[in-house]
């Protein structure tokens, strides 16, 4: 499975930005697709998740009331709408799939992932 996601770039605090992560490689049927981020000297943290079938979604607090997380599942393709951007948002953003599914009913942790995207920069300028 390969995931690209694409979408970032250069915004201003309050602007919006629309991450995208098309799935290929082999027939999709992934357990929960994620999106995480990681700032500059920062570990990699947990932003978004949605469980692929159902279309659940959880969303870590730092984002809640922002972000959006969605799905287009005829295209296996993931979306993380992003509005009312603040600096302290500035990270690469990865999309992941949780494959095979981890146990956890919504999988925020990193190791719970089997496949990962390659990262689209974000940067919120002041």
């Amino acid at each position: 499975v390969q995931l690209q996601a694409s979408g970032g770039g250069l915004v201003q605090a309050g602007d919006s930005l629309r991450l995208s992560c098309a799935a290929s490689g082999r027939s999709f049927s992934t357990y929960a697709m994620g999106w995480f981020r990681q700032a500059p000297g920062k570990e990699r943290e947990f932003v978004a998740v949605i469980r692929w079938i159902a279309g659940n979604t959880y969303y870590a607090d730092s984002v809640k009331g922002r972000f959006t997380i969605s799905r287009d599942n005829a295209k296996n393709t993931v979306y993380l709408q992003m509005n009312s951007l603040k600096p302290e948002d500035t990270a690469v953003y990865y999309c992941a799939a949780d494959w095979s599914s981890s146990g956890s009913y919504y999988p925020t942790s990193s190791y719970e992932y089997d496949f990962w995207g390659q990262g689209t920069l974000v940067t919120v300028s002041s």
